[in-house]
């Protein structure tokens, strides 16, 4: 069995960019996180170290879990981005843009980091460990506007049953347009499906591969 990380390994992990994955530390902690799986330090310069898919695990599996629809900067200043219908979600303005903007660009750095051939254009594994999340960062970086509550117009990002695909809702059919073109320039596959209940239009996005 796997021993679990040292305190001090702990910590390291917990306190890795949410968003990157990128872990600080001594290099006898970062050489062990390597050693164990839990972290890759990156053949490019600067050479930072960045946590696995099994890193992510542990540092997850500490974190609370998360309400259906969260809200999206948790108290501890973690960020998160809206999904839209969030009970508590955080006040538009100037901060708030700010925010999206630095984390837009932090998982675009990731994903030159982590792709194999360092491609920007298309999204990387965190993404595809965190569909909702990565859609939903994506569109509210392009300018679109969550709902505000569920039925409300703005965009709504969901899970699906299926494999590596999110639903995106938006009553306004030229923003649910405009949601799947930002989509798409993201780097995600995009197609538009009819609800049989209720005859709304509605996008199945997935993470392109190639």
């Amino acid at each position: 069995m796997t021993r679990p990380p040292t305190a001090a390994q702990r910590r390291v992990i917990d306190a890795a960019d949410p968003v990157t994955g990128r872990v600080r530390g001594t290099q006898a902690q970062l050489a062990a996180l390597v050693k164990r799986g839990l972290a890759f330090r990156h053949p490019r310069p600067p050479h930072d170290h960045f946590l696995t898919p099994a890193g992510h695990r542990i540092r997850e599996e500490a974190e609370p879990t998360a309400p259906p629809q969260p809200a999206a900067p948790a108290a501890d200043g973690v960020f998160a981005a809206r999904i839209g219908g969030e009970e508590d979600a955080p006040k538009t303005g100037p901060a708030r843009v700010r925010e999206v903007h630095s984390a837009w660009q932090g998982l675009l750095e990731l994903r030159r980091m982590t792709n194999p051939d360092g491609a920007m254009d298309r999204p990387c594994a965190w993404e595809r460990t965190h569909l909702v999340q990565a859609a939903a960062l994506a569109l509210e970086a392009a300018g679109h506007a969550p709902a505000e509550r569920e039925a409300a117009e703005g965009y709504r990002v969901r899970a699906t049953p299926q494999p590596e695909a999110v639903a995106v809702h938006e009553p306004d059919g030229a923003r649910l347009r405009a949601c799947a073109a930002t989509l798409e320039e993201a780097g995600w596959q995009v197609g538009e499906h009819t609800e049989p209940r209720t005859r709304a239009r509605y996008l199945l996005a997935s993470p392109r591969r190639a």
